[in-house]
C-alpha cells in the first residue's frame, strides 16, 4: 500500500449506505461510501467498520459485510465489546484504506474511543492518509462538536469531538426538525466555531482541514456552511453539491 501522507481525507456524511429494499437489513453501499474508497488510491481497498456509536451491534455489522461482499472489497472490523476485537487497535487502523464510523451515540463513541485509545489511533491514521468517512456520529466525531440526540430526543450540543476538522458540524439537517435552529443557536452564541452542515444524502470531503467539495447520493441534497455574522446571529450558506454515481 502507497499513500502520500499528505493527503489526509475525511468524507462526513449523512450517508453512505443504502437499502436495496430485499429485507431491513440488505445495504449496499452508496456512491459517497464508493467514493471513499477511491479516494484511498488503493486498487485493491481495505475498509474496516467501526460500530462503536450503536453499541457494536452485530445485526449492521452483518449488513455492512455483506454490502462490501458485494463491492468485492476486503473488510474488517473493531469492536470494543466487551473487549477488544483485536490485539493491536493502532496497527489495525493504521493497516486500512478506509475507516467507516456508524451512526448512533457520539457521546458514548467519544468516550469509549477515549479509554481505549482510539482517539489517538484515529488522527495517526488520518495523518497517515488512511482515509477517514462514516455517518451522523461518524460525522459527527471528527469535528469540533454538534448537535446530538446522544443524551435524550430533545438534542443538545456536544463540544468535545476529536477536533481533527476544527469546524462544528450538522447531520440530518433536512430531516430532523431541532438539526438546524440549535445549530444555529450554537454558533451565534460561539459554543461552536464555524460550521458545516448535511441534508440526508449529503457529504463533506475535506483534505486536511480544507473543505474541498460537498457531494450527494441524490439530486436536490445540500451542504451548507453556517457562520456568525457579527449581529448576534448567523449566516447560513448553501453549498453546491456534486451528485456522485
Amino acid at each position: 500500500m502507497t499513500r502520500d501522507s499528505r493527503d489526509r481525507h475525511i468524507l462526513a456524511t449523512s450517508g453512505g449506505v443504502e437499502a436495496t429494499g430485499r429485507g431491513t437489513f440488505d445495504w449496499r453501499f452508496s456512491g459517497m461510501l464508493r467514493y471513499a474508497l477511491e479516494l484511498s488510491g488503493a486498487t485493491a481497498p481495505r475498509i474496516c467498520f467501526v460500530n462503536t456509536a450503536s453499541g457494536d451491534n452485530d445485526v449492521g455489522l452483518r449488513a455492512m459485510y455483506g454490502a462490501a461482499a458485494f463491492e468485492g472489497v476486503f473488510a474488517s472490523h473493531l469492536a470494543l465489546f466487551t473487549m477488544p476485537n483485536v490485539e493491536d487497535v493502532r496497527a489495525h487502523l493504521l493497516g486500512q484504506d478506509v475507516i467507516w464510523v456508524g451512526g448512533g451515540s457520539v457521546a458514548n463513541l467519544l468516550a469509549l474511543w477515549r479509554l481505549h485509545g482510539v482517539d489517538r489511533a484515529m488522527r495517526e491514521a488520518w495523518e497517515a492518509g488512511v482515509v477517514l468517512t462514516g455517518v451522523s456520529a461518524g460525522s459527527l466525531c471528527w469535528h469540533v462538536g454538534g448537535t446530538t440526540d446522544s443524551f435524550g430526543p430533545e438534542l443538545r450540543p456536544i463540544t468535545d469531538g476529536l477536533a481533527l476538522l476544527p469546524y462544528g458540524n450538522g447531520v440530518h439537517y433536512d430531516s430532523e426538525e431541532q438539526r438546524r435552529p440549535l445549530l444555529h443557536r450554537l454558533v451565534a452564541d460561539g459554543t461552536l466555531p464555524l460550521s458545516f452542515a448535511t441534508d440526508d444524502g449529503a457529504g463533506l470531503h475535506y483534505v486536511g482541514t480544507a473543505l474541498v467539495e460537498a457531494v450527494a447520493d441524490y439530486p436536490g441534497k445540500s451542504a451548507y456552511r453556517i457562520e456568525r455574522d457579527g449581529l448576534g446571529g448567523v449566516t447560513e450558506t448553501r453549498l453546491e453539491t456534486r451528485l456522485l454515481d
